[in-house]
């Protein structure tokens, strides 16, 4: 397991000799709340404090809009696999390494207004490295397979179940549930969906201790909050 920032600079080290001067994919997986989206920034900071340019693209960005869920008859299950447009985030993996010499807009999730918004994040021909996290990398079923494979690497986030729901009811009453609200959704759609999510664990190249990550760096600055 890679504990600390060191230890993950060094493996896209690694990564970054091994692509020959190309463009490095990583994929970050993890349950909902693991940090992954704490993680992917974190790194990307620190690789572009080394030179390195480095750009973070979530799969959250490719969330369904809300009115096409409700038309689904989805939107109770907000977060679930098929609640994703799975095609289209494989399509930009795929664009983002073979369109590297043109700047790529990905979508990013907005969670104070709960909808995915186009065109967000500009990744640029400098980028070096795009970080590119969410729950679903390593599921090898349905419109997700093929995912996994688009990337250089993928590592999956590990953080203690507690910490996990402490973060995700807080999340959720940050972004406007009531503390019941919060509580049941982090242990009812969120527990199924880390259900899955933890049974995709064994594919990844390596894992991440999140919570160690999360320390080293709340110990180097203030940092202001779980994302």
């Amino acid at each position: 397991m890679l504990t600390g920032r060191d230890a993950l600079l060094a493996r896209v080290d690694v990564l970054r000799a091994a692509a020959g001067g190309g463009r490095v994919l990583l994929g970050l997986a993890g349950e909902p709340g693991s940090g992954k989206s704490t993680v992917a920034v974190l790194l990307a900071e620190a690789l572009v404090a080394r030179g390195v340019p480095a750009a973070v693209v979530p799969m959250d960005g490719w969330h369904l809009s809300g009115r096409e869920l409700a038309r689904l008859g989805r939107a109770g299950r907000k977060g679930a696999p098929d609640t994703f447009d799975a095609g289209g985030y494989l399509a930009l993996l795929r664009r983002l390494r073979l369109d590297a010499a043109e700047t790529v807009w990905a979508p990013d999730f907005r969670r104070e207004i709960e909808e995915a918004v186009a065109g967000s994040v500009a990744v640029d021909p400098a980028v070096q490295v795009v970080v590119s996290e969410g729950n679903y990398l390593l599921v090898d079923d349905g419109s997700w397979r093929g995912v996994a494979d688009a990337f250089d690497a993928v590592w999956f986030v590990d953080a203690p179940a507690d910490e996990r729901l402490r973060w995700l009811v807080a999340r959720h009453e940050r972004y406007g549930k009531t503390p019941e609200a919060a509580l049941a959704w982090a242990t009812g759609p969120d527990e199924a969906n880390a259900r899955l999510v933890r049974s995709t664990r064994g594919r990844a190249d390596d894992e991440v201790d999140g919570a160690a990550l999360w320390a080293e760096a709340a110990a180097e600055r203030a940092v202001g909050g779980r994302p």
